[in-house]
């Protein structure tokens, strides 16, 4: 029987070609690392675009740029995964966790109003498995208390809000390569500006803080985030059938939807009249009627020869952040709901309806042994 992978690229003769081009001739160039950068900002209708080895060295990256620093705040989350947040502890910053909305398990916005401080600095939005927050109400806080907003878009290519998309949103964006996201270079990231000055300091900081006019002399001590030109060229390749990269992974979603239809209180990733969702993976709550845990529906499904991955932990329930007390079950109750009953499913470019269709059976399945 095949085996059902949670993620695996789409990788064609188009990117091989190119690898092999930028291998051959690219050694001493930024030619698809420049080409990528420029373009993919272009399309999210931004001006600048930096790209970076991976997207929590964009996001460390961006906070640099920005200035934040030791003894600031940083608003993002309870439920994310730690590359949104890990930066603002590299910084020396603290990350205050806020509740997730219950309808699109991103950042809600009366959590953020009630965890500003004097020392708040900025607000990161995650745009949660492609599902996206209010960024309406979110730039106006943002506005309101003159703090920065940063999208993070990393599981969000090809999602929209009111028909804008996502990675325009905020100060700025950064996005995922990951060798598990729609576009991959296997690792690797990019942010996305629309501010000049930013975008310069960013790209200063990148490459060690060197001088731009005396060679080798380093005018600040600053990390090296560049990244190589096969690895771009991956990306760029990949960029270039963007409209086939997603429309696939929407398609896996609308299979689950279909063949989940008939399951009574369950939740999948958010799309209306206002959200297209890029559903880079699709993620799946049961209500509360089904007395289900995710600990629960994952080892059944394993029991039938099939994985899944958990819905992500609170971020203030595990030891790398418990040290800065800044959320927990009583503060962000919602967080820790959704988190205990969400799995997330299969999303592999090579998934066929026949693959979703067992997938699903075995859900059911599972539900029924409960």
């Amino acid at each position: 029987m095949k085996e059902i992978r949670l993620a695996d690229p789409w990788i064609t003769k188009h990117e091989i070609d190119t690898v092999v081009k930028a291998m051959k001739t690219g050694w001493r160039s930024f030619e698809y690392v420049e080409k990528f950068q420029k373009e993919f900002a272009k399309y999210h209708g931004r001006k600048y675009g930096i790209m970076t080895p991976n997207c929590t060295t964009a996001m460390h990256l961006l906070l640099l740029a920005l200035g934040i620093k030791r003894g600031d705040e940083v608003i993002s989350p309870e439920c994310t995964w730690t590359g949104s947040t890990a930066p603002i502890t590299y910084v020396g910053a603290k990350p205050v966790f806020c509740d997730i909305n219950r309808d699109n398990w991103c950042l809600d916005p009366k959590s953020v109003e009630k965890n500003i401080t004097r020392k708040t600095k900025a607000i990161i939005a995650v745009d949660l498995y492609g599902n996206m927050p209010d960024m309406e109400k979110l730039t106006k806080i943002a506005k309101k208390h003159k703090l920065f907003l940063i999208e993070d878009a990393a599981e969000a290519l090809g999602s929209s809000y009111k028909g804008v998309r996502a990675g325009k949103f905020g100060i700025g964006s950064v996005f995922s390569f990951h060798r598990t996201k729609t576009i991959t270079t296997g690792e690797g990231g990019m942010i996305l500006f629309d501010d000049k000055k930013i975008y310069e300091r960013a790209m200063f900081l990148r490459d060690h803080g060197r001088s731009k006019t005396v060679p080798y002399w380093i005018e600040e001590a600053s990390p090296k985030y560049t990244p190589f030109n096969v690895q771009a060229a991956i990306g760029y390749a990949q960029f270039q059938r963007i409209k086939e990269l997603v429309d696939k992974k929407r398609q896996i979603f609308h299979w689950y939807q279909k063949h989940l239809s008939e399951l009574k209180d369950i939740q999948l990733n958010q799309e209306n009249k206002d959200i297209k969702n890029g559903a880079w993976v699709t993620a799946l709550v049961f209500g509360k009627s089904h007395k289900i845990s995710k600990k629960e529906i994952m080892e059944n499904m394993i029991k039938q020869g099939l994985t899944t991955r958990p819905f992500f932990y609170p971020l203030s329930s595990m030891p790398g952040y418990a040290k800065f007390k800044t959320g927990n079950k009583k503060k962000n109750p919602v967080s820790y709901d959704i988190s205990e009953r969400g799995i997330i499913l299969p999303a592999a470019f090579n998934l066929e309806e026949k693959d979703i269709k067992r997938y699903c059976k075995a859900i059911r399945n599972s539900l029924r042994e409960k």
